[in-house]
């Protein structure tokens, strides 16, 4: 499966509208944690393992650690999708 990083950006919005809690919540690719006054340690775990569910992928410990920003996210979920298919 593949999709488009704006298809991926859309899908983890509305996960993240979840777990922060904030219907009206936009992300771009360059969104970090510290633009999010709710996203601390554990909401991070939180949308990690609700994205990988929502995709059906799984993410490595280091892969999780060494996120910064949205769209690090979105091309590892690409690169995990891109594995997926093949």
């Amino acid at each position: 499966m593949s999709l488009a990083p704006q298809a991926i950006l859309h899908e983890i919005t509305g996960i993240a509208r979840v777990v922060f809690d904030d219907a009206s919540l936009e992300l771009s690719p360059d969104t970090t944690s510290d633009d999010i006054p709710s996203w601390d340690s554990l909401s991070h775990i939180t949308l990690v393992v609700e994205t990988e569910c929502h995709f059906g992928i799984r993410f490595e410990t280091v892969e999780v650690e060494e996120l910064k920003s949205v769209g690090e996210l979105i091309r590892l979920i690409q690169a995990k999708l891109a594995l997926v298919a093949a």
